[in-house]
């Protein structure tokens, strides 16, 4: 399949890259709106009790929106918030903000109309209002009363703090976030420039829910441009060093562009589909660049490998998706199985995650064997254009195989116990410290210390302890016609106020925060209290506490609020974690095993996986969590965000097992041309440490960028991914892995029988392409020595493995024949001089000896391409100048014909074979001297000479396959028949060829008549020739020895063969065999001559 694939892309490299280059270009355009289209909501499991808790809150008293924006207030040294003056100033601020965006914020909530469902699900949806402690409607004592009730909450006890709470609209949180930002602008120019309203030296503050999540979302919009400004520049200039060109290093980056454009306009589809959360976006980007660059990179280096290897580019760009193309096909479907483990994760979270990542990388997959490959097509060997000679020089094999990474796989195996022991030391050190990992949720801790929005809200919390705005909530469902509800309600709140760690008591009353509603327009009356915690890291024990309390008869409770929400979601992590693990395992393990056909290689991935993945969360608890270098990253130290943390397992586990498909691919490689063990170890190493490193170091630059991020979160996947890739391209690929399959030996490809049929019925597996001399431009290749005659090319193996033998290889009539009149005529004369007997020169004395290797043409390549591909679409040269050889034996090329002028008249009757009917014998080896031979026979006086055959006919030529002896019955040769049964026949001859092209022997229908030919006495003697004997038209350029080597040993002299064979396939045009034609007939007059058509038609008219 993919050898079709590349085929295509070359055929149709320029509609290629237009149709997905436009196709990814529009998805680009309309992805620009994805950051309109994403949720903060996520974070939490749905099917939680504190998420079932949430929706009966909400829908009883409407989203609670006194959370969502907090504007914190200090009035300058000197004056008080209760200041008649200075709170009519603040006043204002308020009335403008509503006379601006009335859609958004409104002063009071509306009642709602229990007589009227509609009116009341609509006050619901608008229950946003202000908590302003600075309005007073009117002066009345109710008025009074119920300002002070609100005073007592938002003034501090010393009137040097308040705040008011602004509730925006929306009824969900992406709504609620995008009229925020509506706002914004507003609000900042307050805090910027209070002196606008007269209030100079006053300190305004913008705290909540909704400052938090838009300074995370702010911060993500700087990462992908940091991303974008930083780790795109930095990542070409190592393409450069890499490659050592302009072109070849942007090829990745250009790709890498293509999938995050592509990537972004699908998400944008997705988001009319679903909910997806904002951190999506910047994730995408994250391993959708990085990924694509690494694809980017393997694919390139593999066709500048093939290139240097002397294929043409059509040839390199097949091999190429052949190869590097179907191990990243692989690889995408391996990382994609591990990131689709995510979708098993009840979080909104990292379903979205999940979604984005699996369509960058495939994006990164597809754009990698289809629009590369194209765009490799069309540049060719300016691949490696605008750079410096002394980079881009490509390495031979040998070279490659005996430099730093061969040599130290090689001291690796030397010592294998000596480098694993030590290494799993190491890495089971660095897992040491995740014993004193844990978890938290996301909050304002998660911005950098010095963020306005995370000061804001530590500032508040300080401040304001009882009106934290994550609350822990207690939602009760009661019967409104029980006598005994309100007891039983005050009997709840008691019994969890006896729990310590809240910052407030729990009360069912309206002025300490309780809120009262109705479920639904005529359904249960809801009752809700709350109270905030005073350490958050407490919030599980507390939460498990109040679910333990005993629930009176007829009530419904549900312990709801942000800290439950959080313990919730840890603990429906925590539970899953484990199948999920499972899950990964088995999945990645079972496409390993379908591909390398070894269950012990999987089972060693997966636990070099565990190992990286173990040392990778402890090196994160050290810095995260105990808080090691916090002050040089700029962050606080605190519990790991659980969903992040199991994001980064999957990541992390698919991207070392992705490093582990490129490296056993080519120990597979090298194993199946017949390396053992220890040596495939070293060659797989040698070739793919490089590029692995390389890739290694790319992925962590751009990883890199984000590590700079002002988001905790994102540091904990760039640091994670950081680590991994350090340990995984160095300490495990490096030392790790060659030493344990070392000690493993053999083993390494085990696997029970029924599993290695069940993975050869199931077609998986690499694919290893063996040779194709004629798709090279010889003498090219930097590790092969291709010596062409013809049909014959030697290969030189490489010392770091001998190749295992092949057939010979065809390369088409045309370029032969064209090569040959490009000849000199000194190469004509020597080509002559060895087609002689006594001088067989030939390419059977070029061909390798005994246990060297001999090419083959694979079946990659059909035959009717080939001559396209030694073309490379060059019409007009010959094959001389598209494939010149560093040696050039003699050739036995076909001499020119002679052309024989008959003493007869010509009667024009070429459609019975001009010239008469030709009876040849086969040609036969040179026997011992014979002095009879040397005999010269007499010749008829009337008899002319035979007209010589036309050389071989130029169109492509196939090669036959070696015939089987058969047994012959010995027939009496012509110089065991009686002289009497050999009369000379004067016959009738024409010059040489017909005007109309046929072959003399021919008729019009391009048949020969034999039995119409021979005479009775010919018919007895002429041998008849066996289909599975006939000569294969490449033995026609070739001298006696090699054909009869190439077909099966011929019959001794004296013999012949009892045989049938097609006529187009019987004539042979060696020089060499010619002469030993026309030997036999100077020594045999009566035999091999021809026979007019009147001396045919003579004898049938006579009865003779």
């Amino acid at each position: 399949m993919f050898g079709a694939i590349g085929t295509f892309v070359y055929r149709m490299r320029f509609a290629v890259i237009g149709v997905l280059v436009v196709i990814m270009g529009g998805l680009g355009l309309y992805g620009l709106g994805l950051g309109n289209h994403l949720s903060q909501s996520g974070w939490f499991d749905p099917t939680a009790e504190s998420s079932k808790g949430s929706v009966v809150a909400d829908t009883a008293f409407g989203r609670d929106h006194r959370s969502d924006v907090i504007l914190l207030i200090t009035p300058p040294a000197g004056t008080t918030v209760d200041d008649k003056q200075f709170g009519a100033k603040v006043e204002n601020i308020v009335d403008e903000l509503l006379q601006k965006y009335p859609s958004v914020v409104q002063r009071s909530a509306q009642a709602p109309d229990s007589t009227n469902q509609e009116a009341y699900e609509q006050a619901l949806r608008n229950n946003q209002e202000i908590i302003d402690p600075f309005y007073l409607k009117d002066n009345t004592v109710a008025q009074r009363a119920a300002q002070d009730t609100i005073r007592s909450r938002t003034f501090t006890a010393d009137k040097k703090q308040a705040f008011i709470s602004i509730g925006v609209a929306g009824n969900d949180d992406t709504a609620v976030l995008a009229n925020y930002q509506k706002i914004e602008p507003f609000l900042t120019g307050v805090v910027d420039d209070p002196g606008k309203y007269g209030l100079e030296g006053t300190r305004f503050q913008l705290a909540g829910l909704q400052p938090v999540a838009g300074a995370m979302a702010s911060g993500m919009d700087e990462d992908i441009r940091r991303a974008e400004v930083i780790a795109l520049p930095l990542v070409a200039v190592m393409l450069f060093f890499i490659f050592g060109g302009v072109i070849a290093a942007c090829l990745p980056v250009f790709i890498g562009g293509l999938t995050i454009a592509g990537s972004l306009g699908i998400m944008t589809i997705i988001a009319q589909l679903t909910e997806l959360n904002i951190f999506a976006q910047s994730v995408v980007t994250l391993i959708g660049l990085g990924i694509a660059i690494d694809y980017g990179l393997f694919i390139v280096s593999r066709f500048r490998e093939e290139l240097a290897e002397g294929y043409t580019t059509k040839a390199a760009v097949r091999r190429t998706v052949m190869t590097a193309g179907q191990t990243v096909v692989f690889s995408a479907t391996i990382i994609v199985a591990a990131i689709a483990c995510l979708l098993m994760m009840p979080q909104g979270f990292l379903k979205s995650v999940a979604y984005g990542a699996i369509f960058s990388v495939s994006l990164a997959a597809i754009l990698s064997i289809t629009v590369l490959p194209a765009i490799l097509a069309i540049l060719g060997p300016k691949i490696d254009a605008f750079g410096l000679p002394f980079l881009r020089r490509t390495k031979t094999k040998a070279e490659i195989e005996n430099g730093f990474w061969g040599r130290l796989s090689g001291w690796v195996m030397r010592h294998p116990v000596a480098t694993a022991v030590p290494t799993v030391l190491i890495l089971l050190v660095l897992t040491i410290p995740i014993g004193g990992i844990k978890f938290g949720g996301i909050s304002e801790a998660y911005l950098p210390p010095d963020n306005p929005s995370r000061v804001a809200q530590e500032d508040f919390d300080k401040a304001f302890p009882k009106e934290r705005t994550e609350e822990v909530k207690l939602v009760i469902s009661y019967d409104v016609n029980d006598p005994d509800s309100g007891a039983k309600i005050q009997q709840i709140a008691d019994e969890a106020n006896k729990i310590p760690g809240f910052t407030k008591q729990f009360s069912p009353s309206a002025d300490n925060g309780a809120l009262t509603g109705t479920y639904g327009f005529n359904g249960p009356q809801v009752i809700q209290m709350s109270a905030g915690l005073v350490n958050r890291d407490t919030a599980g024990e507390a939460v498990k506490d109040l679910r333990a309390m005993q629930k009176p008869a007829g009530i419904q409770m549900w312990v709801a609020g942000t800290p439950a929400l959080v313990q919730d979601s840890i603990d429906a992590l925590l539970t899953r974690l484990p199948l999920m693990a499972i899950l990964l395992v088995l999945v990645t393990g079972l496409l390993m095993f379908l591909a390398f056909g070894s269950l012990v290689l999987p089972i060693k991935a997966a636990l070099m996986s565990a190992l990286g993945l173990g040392a990778t969360l402890g090196i994160l608890t050290w810095i995260f969590v105990d808080g090691h270098g916090a002050s040089i990253a700029n962050f606080t130290p605190g519990p790991l965000f659980a969903a992040v943390l199991v994001l980064i397992i999957a990541i992390v586990f698919g991207l070392s097992t992705d490093y582990e498909i490129f490296l056993l691919s080519r120990m597979v490689e090298a194993r199946q041309k017949g390396a053992s063990t220890t040596e495939a170890v070293r060659v797989g190493t040698a070739h793919t440490g490089r590029i692995i490193t390389a890739a290694a170091a790319i992925l962590i630059v751009v990883t890199g960028a984000f590590g700079l991020s002002e988001i905790v979160m994102m540091k904990y996947i760039a640091y994670g991914m950081i680590a991994a890739l350090i340990l995984d391209a160095t300490i495990i690929r490096m030392l790790l892995v060659p030493s344990t399959m070392k000690l493993l030996g053999d083993d390494c490809w085990w696997a029970p029988r029924w599993m290695k049929t069940l993975q050869r019925k199931i077609g998986l597996g690499e694919t290893i392409l063996d040779d194709e001399p004629d798709a090279k431009v010889a003498g090219v290749g930097a590790g092969t020595r291709g010596m062409r005659a013809g049909t014959l090319i030697s290969e030189v193996p490489t010392i770091a493995m001998p190749a295992a033998p092949r057939a010979a290889a065809t390369v088409s009539a045309g370029a032969a024949t064209r090569a040959i009149r490009a000849g000199s005529a000194q190469r004509r004369t020597t080509d002559r001089e060895a087609a002689q007997p006594d001088s067989p020169r030939s390419y059977a004395q070029a061909a390798p000896a005994s246990g060297e290797a001999v090419a083959r043409s694979g079946p990659s390549q059909p035959p009717s391409d080939r001559r396209r591909a030694l073309r490379d679409d060059r019409p007009g040269q010959t094959l001389d100048e598209i494939e010149p050889v560093r040696e050039r034996p003699a050739r036995t090329a076909r001499p020119t014909p002679r052309r024989a002028r008959s003493d007869r008249p010509d009667t024009g009757r070429w459609a019975l074979g001009e010239g008469g009917i030709r009876v040849n014998r086969p040609a036969q080896k040179p026997t011992a001297h014979n002095p009879a031979a040397q005999k010269p026979a007499a010749e008829a006086p009337d008899a002319p000479r035979r007209a010589a055959p036309r050389p071989a006919p130029s169109g492509p030529q196939t090669p036959q396959r070696r015939p089987q002896q058969q047994p012959t019955q010995q027939r009496p040769t012509p110089q065991q028949q009686p002289p009497a049964q050999q009369q000379p026949t004067p016959q009738r001859g024409v010059e040489g060829q017909s005007p109309l092209g046929r072959r003399p022997d021919l008729d019009r229908t391009g048949k020969r008549p034999l039995a119409a030919s021979l005479s009775p006495e010919g018919a007895r003697s002429a041998p008849r020739q066996v289909p599975g004997t006939a000569s294969s038209p490449m033995d026609r350029g070739l001298s006696p020895d090699v054909a009869a080597s190439r077909r099966g040993a011929r019959p001794a002299p004296g013999e012949t063969h009892d045989e049938r064979t097609s006529p187009r396939r019987e004539r042979s045009d060696d020089s060499s065999s010619r002469a030993d034609r026309h030997a036999r007939a100077e020594e045999t007059p009566g035999e091999n001559r021809q026979i007019s058509v009147q001396e045919l038609l003579r004898r049938s008219r006579s009865g003779e």
